[in-house]
């Protein structure tokens, strides 16, 4: 049985309503570098995941299925009732999996640095991580994290901010950071993903090691309707080192979803 839990949300700006999905061992702080240009144009709406931020801990071991429902919780706690949605990492499957079951509120999905299609390699590669993280603790691990999420460059020129990152994970219940690892490591949207129906913008980093153009071509290729955008360059943190970046392609995706629906009105 799902039992959803109410999250700790935010909302700010105005326009239509775009729901924020923040990754592993994040919180809704994760997308301070994008809300200017989103909340210049829509409602944004952001959130902790269960066990993140102010969201309150889970009592047992959940699924993505249950991460779905408290999203449904958070969008009719908003009073919205259709919106975009965004994610990034663990959130880039929250989004499309929340859009194949309640379909009727989701106008589009940005999926950021995801993954899906993953081979055999793939999979061994990210259990493996997981693996080391059960048997030698997560701190022990994070030099491997750091340096899959950053650029060197970002690295050396802000140390401060890799620092914070790295703080919020040890931070995070262990229980719950490797419980929402386990659901990113072994979710494989291939089986359903051609299923979700909205207008989706896939985005990943260039040189993201796990969320690599690769697997998200196959996105791209897999979803009814969308759009492929590769960032030169970055790694998986894309929201901390181009969040900027992503806002203005979320800005100018969403609206071209606009202007396309005004011409076939018109037409």
């Amino acid at each position: 049985m799902i039992d959803s839990i109410a999250c700790s949300f935010s909302m700010t700006g105005q326009g239509p309503a775009l729901f924020l999905i923040h990754g592993i061992g994040a919180s809704r702080q994760t997308w301070h570098k994008a809300l200017p240009s989103l909340a210049a144009h829509f409602t944004v709406v952001t959130y902790d995941l269960r066990g993140h931020g102010e969201s309150p801990l889970p009592d047992s071991d959940f699924v993505l299925d249950d991460l779905v429902e408290d999203l449904e919780k958070v969008r009719q706690h908003s009073g919205f009732e259709q919106a975009h949605f965004a994610g990034h990492s663990l959130g880039g499957m929250i989004g499309p999996a929340y859009a194949l079951k309640y379909p009727q509120h989701v106008l589009s999905v940005g999926l950021l640095s995801t993954a899906a299609f993953r081979t055999e390699d793939d999979s061994a590669k990210v259990g493996a991580v997981v693996s080391a993280m059960e048997k030698d603790g997560i701190a022990k691990v994070l030099p491997t994290l750091t340096n899959r999420w950053f650029t060197d460059e970002f690295m050396a020129a802000h140390p401060d901010e890799v620092e914070q990152r790295l703080q919020q994970v040890i931070n995070t219940d262990p229980d719950v950071f490797l419980n929402v690892f386990r659901i990113y490591a072994t979710t494989e949207m291939a089986p359903w993903l051609h299923k979700v129906t909205a207008p989706c913008l896939v985005l990943t980093g260039e040189n993201d090691g796990g969320c690599n153009p690769r697997l998200n071509r196959l996105l791209d290729a897999a979803l009814a309707d969308s759009e492929l955008v590769i960032l030169p360059d970055y790694k998986h943190s894309l929201l901390l080192e181009a969040g900027a970046t992503v806002a203005d392609h979320l800005v100018r995706f969403i609206q071209s979803l606009d202007a396309r629906n005004r011409f076939a009105f018109d037409s």
